[in-house]
């Protein structure tokens, strides 16, 4: 008797933790998400239609609690962002900014970042993708866990227009290594620092307080840019 296989289970880069909104979170989830969420489907965005304007987009997947895309959006009104977080209070705090600074260039969408880049970004759309400070599962037996992998590497690259720019940082120097030994074989990709590793900090990714206070403590912060070929 031929006995079925089970499916493989799927490996996720994060653990989906129950938090509760506070009440300004919960509010800006009911009052922007319907205009400014964006509802996974098992269909491409389409993104002129979105926006209602042809312009620069950037995607960061796991944006916390929003305050970095927050206020690149604020700050660069000419460019369009989406931001990707499974963390409903996350989501609700980027709202909240949202509304602070008068945001009608962002997007957020509360899913799990694998699927919606393989269903829903079109090919060739974004203009720069960014992943700051991701969960480094700094056990080694978790590091298959980290986001940070060639297949999925491989999947951002094609909806990277040629030339656009993927953007990593993270304060885990070993997270740091293992991004770099991912990356820099990649014939996708082409290192932008001149010595192969890492550029210093861009003026596009704002300098958080958490990393404000790393510095302060001595704490390392590795910044790497990589362009689509």
């Amino acid at each position: 008797m031929n006995s079925e296989e089970k499916p493989k289970r799927k490996i996720r880069s994060f653990v989906l933790r129950k938090g509760r909104l506070t009440k300004g979170q919960q509010r800006a989830m009911d009052l922007h998400y319907p205009r400014l969420g964006l509802d996974y489907q098992q269909e491409l965005y389409d993104f002129e239609a979105i926006f209602g304007r042809q312009a620069p987009l950037v995607l960061e997947i796991g944006f916390g609690m929003g305050k970095s895309l927050a206020e690149q959006a604020r700050d660069n009104r000419d460019s369009d962002f989406i931001g990707i977080e499974v963390h409903n209070p996350g989501v609700g705090a980027c709202l909240v900014l949202a509304e602070e600074y008068d945001l009608e260039n962002i997007r957020v969408i509360n899913h799990d970042a694998v699927e919606v880049i393989e269903n829903c970004i079109p090919d060739h759309s974004l203009d720069r993708i960014q992943i700051f400070f991701p969960d480094p599962w700094h056990k080694k037996r978790h590091h298959k866990r980290r986001i940070v992998q060639t297949e999925f590497c491989q999947k951002l690259h094609k909806k990277l227009k040629p030339g656009g720019i993927l953007h990593l940082a993270t304060d885990w120097e070993n997270y740091a290594e293992h991004m770099l030994e991912v990356l820099n074989p990649m014939p996708e990709f082409k290192n932008l620092s001149e010595t192969g590793d890492y550029v210093p900090r861009p003026d596009s990714r704002p300098l958080t307080k958490f990393e404000v206070r790393g510095q302060n403590l001595g704490h390392g912060v590795w910044d790497m840019m990589f362009s689509a070929k």
